[in-house]
């Protein structure tokens, strides 16, 4: 399998989001995590258009010239305030003009595909959400657990 630098495959995800078209790519890295899995994941994303964009989605935003796949926690006019499922301390900052697109499907290994505006995706994330202060426990058990059965 060929490889490419995240920096040039963002650069055409961002320019064919743009041009009014989804992406699709398998999720990288374990600041989504539990719902968004480091390499198992795929995720479809689509440009926003005239959507107002809520806490509780996850969208693509650039940040200090890297791509941040994360979700909406607070929303003050253009200005967003961002935290991955898997951080539980730090949180980023984003301004409207630096979104490129929002999370619409998520496809699990099984090849089961769920819609993130589903009952049940909207659900699960807010479980997760509402562990608060409870979630890095629920994580270092997670990691132990990936550690015993990789």
């Amino acid at each position: 399998m060929r490889q490419i630098a995240n920096e040039c495959f963002f650069a055409w995800v961002e320019s064919e989001i743009r041009s009014g078209r989804s992406v699709r790519f398998r999720v990288k890295g374990n600041s989504m995590r539990p719902l968004l899995r480091n390499g198992k994941e795929e995720v479809v994303v689509e440009p926003c258009g005239k959507q107002v964009l809520k806490p509780g989605h996850v969208i693509l935003f650039r940040q200090s010239g890297r791509y941040v796949l994360h979700r909406i926690i607070q929303k003050r006019g253009s200005h967003y305030l961002m935290q991955g499922d898997g951080v539980c301390r730090f949180y980023e900052e984003c301004e409207e003009t630096d979104i490129i697109g929002v999370v619409r499907r998520v496809y699990r290994p099984s090849g089961k595909m769920i819609e993130t505006d589903s009952v049940g995706w909207r659900l699960g994330s807010r479980l997760w959400l509402g562990l608060g202060r409870f979630r890095r426990v629920v994580l270092r058990v997670l990691n132990r657990v990936d550690g015993v059965f990789p």
